[in-house]
């Protein structure tokens, strides 16, 4: 009896280990090949963080079209549109080697030039970056919106996404930069992408001058409002979602920290709005959409550099003092009269600088570090006089060679009608604001 209890235990144990055997096998069998699942989890990720980046344009469409006249909407979208395009496929084809390829010198990527092969992983790092380097273009649209020939606009944004953008990266975010081996921190773009594209900015609006009407002889400041309130308010929306993909997607892995910089940002662009509001109460300017939704857009803007190595209540601040930014940068602007229809040079430029220094002085472990912080003003001082001067340059080729204003004539009409033959809005203005005698497609709306 005693052996017979004996066997059944033993069969009973052994019924109960061989299937725990195999799934232990199996387990195992997984964890041995950790790379593949992890780089699918990873392309998974950065892909969908793309396509929200990608939807910033979305944003940035209409964010300035809602700040500009209805007799330039078409051109503002189609701006935004087309940059996407050109600068896609001169990043492809030049601006990615520049930017990722081999950099023995620190300065300029060699190769990777229209990349048609490599891993998988390859293709997903291009499509990502593919998605910034628009970003950087598109910046300059709003800055330049109004009175920039259209052709030209474009021919802008080849120069920076094929070269101007790539040369920068390629010294902060290469692996071999120069910027990069100094320790230089700017983890998704608050100088690469946004510091950039507001110096871009700045070089194209003074070469192009204000608009029509903007300022007097006197030193009168005249506002020229907006046409749409709700959709510059969507597009704020639009680019804040965006953001998540802008910035989380920059960790180029599903990894764990995610949830740490979607909460700074997602903090720092709403201390953003608040403090552009206060300091409009304080200064005893009107409450306008358009400065919450700059404020807040210059608070994610300034989170972005320090956004996965800053503690939750110092990126509190760094949104708090960019807000501030927003409001004051307009206002310096506009005494030295240069006008930025949207805002973006303050918004992008002064605020991406101070982004990019506050990551370093609430750097998470080593609080204002007089070494990190010098290392951030090399940083920031290269970019501006890189690329100012690159933009500059190009920018007065391009005046000079295909010019790069439009006529008085054609900025009066707008340049819905004069750029592109169409209006945005034809069924209440094509009757009253213009003769259609030069467009006689118009004639039969």
């Amino acid at each position: 009896m005693q052996r017979i209890t004996r066997e059944l235990i033993l069969s009973s144990t052994l019924a109960l280990l061989i299937p725990s055997a195999a799934f232990a096998g199996a387990v195992g069998g997984a964890a041995s090949q950790p790379a593949a699942s992890t780089i699918s989890i990873n392309s998974v990720w950065v892909v969908l963080a793309g396509a929200l980046v990608f939807l910033m344009q979305a944003g940035f469409a209409m964010l300035e079209t809602g700040m500009s006249r209805s007799k330039n909407a078409v051109n503002i979208m189609m701006k935004n549109y087309m940059d996407l395009c050109v600068g896609s496929l001169l990043f492809w084809l030049l601006g990615y080697g520049l930017m990722f390829g081999l950099n023995p010198t620190g300065w300029i990527g060699t190769d990777h030039f229209a990349p048609s092969y490599g891993g998988d992983w390859d293709f997903t790092l291009l499509f990502f970056h593919i998605m910034f380097a628009s970003t950087a273009a598109t910046i300059v649209s709003g800055a330049m919106a109004e009175r920039t020939n259209y052709l030209s606009y474009l021919f802008g944004a080849i120069g920076i996404t094929a070269v101007i953008y790539p040369v920068l990266g390629s010294w902060i975010w290469n692996s071999n930069g120069w910027l990069k081996q100094m320790g230089f921190i700017d983890f998704a773009g608050s100088t690469v992408v946004h510091s950039l594209g507001g110096w871009c900015a700045l070089a194209g609006v003074m070469l192009l001058g204000p608009r029509l009407g903007r300022f007097s002889g006197t030193g009168t400041i005249h506002n020229i409002p907006g046409h749409n309130v709700g959709m510059l308010g969507l597009g704020g929306f639009i680019l804040w979602f965006g953001w998540f993909g802008f910035n989380a997607g920059s960790t180029l892995e599903a990894s764990t920290n995610i949830g740490l910089i979607v909460l700074n940002t997602q903090l720092s662009g709403a201390a953003g709005a608040i403090s552009a509001l206060l300091i409009s109460v304080i200064l005893r300017k009107p409450i306008l959409i358009s400065s919450a939704v700059n404020g807040s857009i210059a608070g994610l803007v300034a989170i972005t550099a320090g956004c996965a190595t800053m503690d939750v209540p110092y990126a509190v601040l760094t949104g708090f003092i960019g807000g501030i930014i927003s409001v004051l940068g307009v206002l310096l602007l506009e005494k030295v009269r240069i006008d930025d229809v949207v805002g973006a040079i303050s918004v992008h430029g002064f605020a991406g600088v101070w982004g990019t220094l506050a990551a370093g002085i609430f750097l998470k472990g080593n609080l204002f570090n007089g070494d990190q912080i010098i290392v951030q003003l090399i940083g920031i001082s290269a970019t501006f006089i890189w690329v100012f001067f690159a933009a500059l340059i190009m920018y007065g080729l391009i005046k000079i060679t295909f010019g790069l204003r439009v006529s008085t004539m054609h900025e009066q009409r707008g340049l819905d009608i004069t750029e592109h033959g169409e209006i945005a809005y034809p069924e209440f203005t094509h009757n009253a604001a213009y003769k259609t005698e030069h467009l006689p497609h118009l004639q039969k709306l």
